[in-house]
């Protein structure tokens, strides 16, 4: 009786502190965060703020390596595929069309893919503009610590508010000068076999007809220094 009154006695005695033992144990081996986000804030700083607008998504092990700080990045990365999107289906296909004008037939042939893109770059501005409400929106939700926050907020500037910011007036002026083609071909259309092309360029009947030409081209030249800053623009933004 007295051994078991023993071994009772010590098993009350060495219950809490297993129990407490645990607790360390599960505490110690759950409490990854500081280490998680030391290497989130690495990862921002050694690859998203040295690499160029376009950031790639996380691999499964760097998932695991950043926990919940993951769910942070998705922000960035999602925000990043969709102008990719919109810009692929709209801005960058617009200005290649333009590029590819370089006879006076060029302006009828591509008419009606030009007068396409006008209609796809009407719908870019508002996408964009979804897209970064949306992840404002997240980027409100989040809760960091004030050091990760800090370089978060660096990341978040460059993938998205300097882009989007970037963008926005890059549209109008790219819409305005491809409505501008648009209607040189449609011009040109109109005068049916009152005009002949040679040599890449382009002869009337009348002086009427060359001057209405002329002052669409003169047109076109003014706004030429505006469209190559958009094309800058966008370099910078899809690289």
């Amino acid at each position: 009786m007295a051994v078991g009154i023993k071994s009772r006695v010590f098993a009350r005695w060495l219950a809490p502190v297993l129990a407490l033992l645990v607790v360390m144990q599960l505490t110690a081996c759950g409490d990854k965060e500081p280490e998680q986000r030391k290497a989130f804030i690495d990862y921002i700083q050694n690859s998203v703020m040295r690499s160029g607008a376009k950031i790639p998504t996380l691999s499964e092990d760097q998932k695991q390596k950043f926990g919940n700080y993951a769910g942070d990045y998705a922000i960035l990365v999602g925000f990043s595929q969709q102008l990719s999107k919109s810009l692929d289906a709209s801005l960058t296909p617009a200005l290649d069309q333009i590029n590819q004008i370089r006879a006076a037939q060029d302006y009828m042939s591509k008419r009606d893919t030009l007068q396409q893109s006008v209609g796809a770059l009407n719908l870019l501005g508002q996408q964009i503009q979804s897209a970064k409400s949306q992840a404002d929106t997240a980027r409100a939700a989040l809760k960091q610590p004030d050091d990760l926050k800090a370089v978060y907020n660096q990341a978040y500037d460059k993938i998205v508010t300097g882009p989007a910011n970037a963008l926005m007036p890059v549209i109008p002026t790219t819409a305005s000068f491809v409505q501008d083609l648009v209607q040189v071909g449609d011009f040109l259309r109109a005068q049916g076999n009152q005009v002949a092309f040679n040599n890449n360029g382009v002869q009337f009947r009348t002086s009427q007809q060359a001057t209405q030409y002329n002052t669409m081209m003169s047109n076109l030249v003014a706004k030429q220094q505006d469209l190559l800053n958009a094309q800058k623009v966008v370099s910078s933004v899809t690289q």
